[in-house]
C-alpha cells in the first residue's frame, strides 16, 4: 500500500505550458508534455522503472528514517509529523529508493531521490541509503548511476544532514579506488548539497533538458548580489556550454544512453585484446628508409589538407559506445580537444584528441585545433578516466600548437600543459599516441606523452611551425620550406632519430587521391598492434619515466639545409630576446 487515499487524476496542467495533459497517456509518455517537451518530475519508484530492464530490479534494503529527530527540531509541525506525512503522500519512507538491476542488460545498481518527498532534501537516512548504494556497486562490482532531485540539505537534522554530503564523497572515493564507472543523472532541481556531492563528484554527468543544478538557488543568489540573472542561469543547456555537465539527454533517451555507457565500464567478462605473438606489426613501418622519399615542406602540406580524417573521424570509423565528455568541470569546454570512453576492438579504451574542422567556421569554432587551458584540463580528467577504468588511453594529435591568444595565458595555459605533462608521464595504463596531421608545439606534445608514439606518412611534429621558424631565424616567411628541411619534422627524420616510434603509411586510391577509409583502418591496425605489444606490461610506469628521462638525443642525419640568408637573430630567440616555441 502506498498511504493514498484519493485516486488519481485523469487530467493534470503542465507546470510549464499550463495545458491540460490526460494523465495516462503523459505516463505513457514518461513524463514529458508533448505540448512543450517540459520534462515534468518523477517519483523515484517510477524512475527505476523507466531506466532499469522489466524484471531486473532487486530493491535494497533502505536505512531507516531519522525517527529519532536528532534536534527535536519543530516548526509549524514537529520533525516527525513531516516525515509521516511526507510517507503517506509519496508512498515511500525516504527520499532516495535503490536496487540493483540491469539496463540494457548490463549490470548497475541505481539510486533514485524523490523530490516530493521533503523536496528531495539529504538527511541521514537518505545520506545512509547513497552511501549503500555505493557499497552495493562496490560489492557487485558494477557501475552506479545516481538519479538527482533536490533542494538540498534537510534543515531539520542540522549539522547531521550537511555531514551526509562529506560521507557520499567518502563512498565515491572508495568507488574511485576501485575503478568502479559512476553516472549521475541530473534532473529537475539539483540544488544544495546533493549538487555538491553526489550529483558532481560522478565521472559522467548527464541532465535532463532544462534540468536546473547550483549549489545556491537563483532566489538566493538574486537576493545575496541583488543582480538580474542571466537567460538559462544554471540550467542544463548552459551548463553544458560551461562544461559543468557532459551532455544534455531527454528522458526518451536515458536508457539506451546510460546502456552504452555501462557497456565502457571495466568488466572482468571482456574480450581479451589480441597477444603480443599474434598482432604482429599492425602495418607500421619502422625503417626509415621503406618509406617513400618526399620534401619536408611537401610532408607540411599534406599534413594540413582539410580532407584529412579528423580525430572524430577517427573515433566514429574506429570505436563504438563513443561518449564525448565536455568540460574540465570548472566552467569552461574546449571544443578543440575532444574525448571520452569508447570500445576499440573488444576493449574499453579513452580516446581523446585535437579536432581541427573542416569548413571555415568549424575551423573557426574549433580554434583550429588548438586547445585552451581548458582543453589541457579536460585532456588530464580524460586520462585520470582512463586510469581509473584501468583501460589504455589513445590520443590522436593534430594541431598548429598552443593557443597564442591573451586570454589562454592569464587563463595559466603553461601550467596547464606542465600539468599534463607530469600525469601522462605517470599514468599508470598503456597510452598510445598518434601524430595525424600537424603536431605543433607544447600543444602537440601535451598529447604525446606515451608508451608508443606513431606518426603518420604524411603529418609532421616540431617545435614551431616552419613560418614561424622562417619569420625568425631567416627573417621572412618565404623561406618556409628551408625551414621545415631544417627542422628535421619529417616522419623519416623522427623515426631514424627514434623521436617516434613508426610511420603508419596512407594509402591513396587508384586515382592518386588519399583513400581516409583506409587510412583509418590502418590507424586501428596499427593502435591494437601497439597496445597487445604493451598489454600486461608490469613495469609499464618505470618504462616510460625511464625513456623519457634519456637525453642522449642523436644526431638528425639528412641533407644540409644550407646556411640562412642574411642575418641571424640568435638561435632559440625571437628578435627582443624572448623565447620562441
Amino acid at each position: 500500500m502506498n498511504g493514498r487515499t484519493s485516486a488519481e487524476p485523469q487530467w493534470l496542467l503542465c507546470p510549464a505550458c499550463r495545458s491540460p495533459q490526460y494523465a495516462p497517456r503523459l505516463a505513457r509518455d514518461l513524463r514529458v508534455c508533448p505540448g512543450c517537451a517540459a520534462h515534468l518530475r518523477v517519483g523515484a519508484r517510477a524512475r527505476l522503472g523507466q531506466l532499469l530492464d522489466p524484471g531486473t530490479a532487486v530493491p535494497l534494503p533502505g536505512a531507516a528514517s531519522a525517527l529519532d529527530d536528532p534536534l527535536r527540531f519543530h516548526d509549524t509541525l514537529p520533525y516527525p509529523e513531516r516525515l509521516r506525512r511526507a510517507r503517506d503522500a509519496t508512498g515511500i519512507d525516504e527520499a532516495v529508493v535503490a536496487a540493483a538491476g540491469e539496463i540494457g542488460g548490463r549490470p548497475a545498481v541505481v539510486a533514485a531521490m524523490d523530490f516530493a518527498f521533503l523536496g528531495g532534501s539529504l538527511g541521514m537516512a537518505a545520506g545512509q541509503r547513497l552511501c549503500d548504494a555505493a557499497a552495493a556497486a562496490l560489492e557487485r562490482g558494477v557501475p552506479l548511476v545516481t538519479v538527482t532531485a533536490s533542494g538540498g540539505a534537510r534543515m531539520q537534522e542540522g549539522i547531521f544532514s550537511l555531514r551526509q554530503m562529506a560521507r557520499i564523497a567518502a563512498a565515491f572515493a572508495r568507488l574511485d579506488r576501485a575503478g568502479i564507472l559512476t553516472v549521475t543523472v541530473v534532473t529537475d532541481p539539483t540544488y544544495g548539497g546533493v549538487a555538491a556531492s553526489v550529483a558532481t563528484l560522478a565521472d559522467v554527468i548527464v541532465a535532463e533538458p532544462r534540468a536546473r543544478m547550483g549549489f545556491a538557488g537563483p532566489r538566493v543568489v538574486r537576493q545575496i548580489t541583488r543582480t538580474a540573472l542571466p537567460p538559462g542561469f544554471q540550467t542544463a543547456e548552459s551548463l553544458a556550454g560551461l562544461g559543468l555537465v557532459d551532455r544534455v539527454v531527454p528522458r526518451r533517451s536515458l536508457r539506451p544512453v546510460l546502456a552504452s555507457l555501462l557497456a565502457c565500464a571495466r568488466r572482468d567478462g571482456d574480450a581479451p585484446p589480441a597477444r603480443a605473438a599474434d598482432a604482429g606489426d599492425g602495418g607500421v613501418i619502422r625503417d626509415p628508409d621503406l618509406l617513400v622519399p618526399a620534401e619536408p615542406w611537401d610532408r607540411v602540406r599534406r599534413a594540413r589538407e582539410l580532407d584529412r580524417p579528423t580525430t572524430l573521424d577517427y573515433i566514429a570509423y574506429l570505436c563504438t559506445d563513443f561518449h564525448e565528455l565536455r568540460g574540465d568541470r570548472t566552467g569552461a569546454d574546449c571544443p578543440a580537444l575532444v574525448g571520452g570512453p569508447a570500445r576499440f576492438r573488444g576493449r574499453t579504451v579513452v580516446v581523446m584528441g585535437h579536432q581541427k574542422g573542416r569548413t571555415p567556421g568549424e575551423l573557426a569554432d574549433r580554434n583550429f585545433g588548438m586547445a585552451t587551458p581548458a582543453g589541457y584540463r579536460k585532456a588530464a580528467r580524460l586520462a585520470g578516466l582512463a586510469a581509473k577504468l584501468r583501460c589504455p588511453l589513445v590520443t590522436f594529435v593534430d594541431t598548429p600548437g598552443a593557443d597564442p591568444r591573451v586570454e589562454a595565458e592569464n587563463g595559466g595555459q603553461a601550467g596547464a600543459i606542465a600539468a599534463n605533462l607530469r600525469l601522462m608521464a605517470g599514468l599508470p595504463v598503456p597510452i598510445v599516441a598518434v601524430i595525424t596531421g600537424e603536431g605543433g608545439s607544447g600543444g602537440a606534445l601535451a598529447l604525446t606523452v606515451s608508451d608508443r608514439l606513431l606518426i603518420l606518412e604524411n603529418a609532421v611534429y616540431s617545435v614551431i611551425s616552419p613560418e614561424g621558424c622562417a619569420a625568425i631565424l631567416w627573417r621572412g616567411e618565404a623561406a618556409a620550406p628551408r625551414a621545415a628541411a631544417a627542422l628535421r619534422l619529417d616522419p623519416a627524420s623522427l623515426l631514424r632519430a627514434g623521436v617516434v616510434d613508426g610511420v603508419v603509411p596512407e594509402a591513396v586510391t587508384a586515382a592518386g587521391r588519399p583513400d581516409r577509409e583506409a587510412v583509418m583502418r590502418a590507424v586501428g591496425d596499427a593502435v591494437a598492434a601497439e597496445l597487445a605489444h604493451l598489454g600486461g606490461t608490469a613495469d609499464l610506469v618505470e618504462r616510460r619515466l625511464a625513456g623519457l628521462l634519456e637525453n642522449d638525443a642523436p644526431a638528425m642525419p639528412g641533407p644540409d639545409p644550407g646556411t640562412p640568408d642574411g642575418e641571424l637573430v640568435a638561435a632559440g630567440t625571437e628578435g627582443n630576446g624572448a623565447p620562441c616555441l
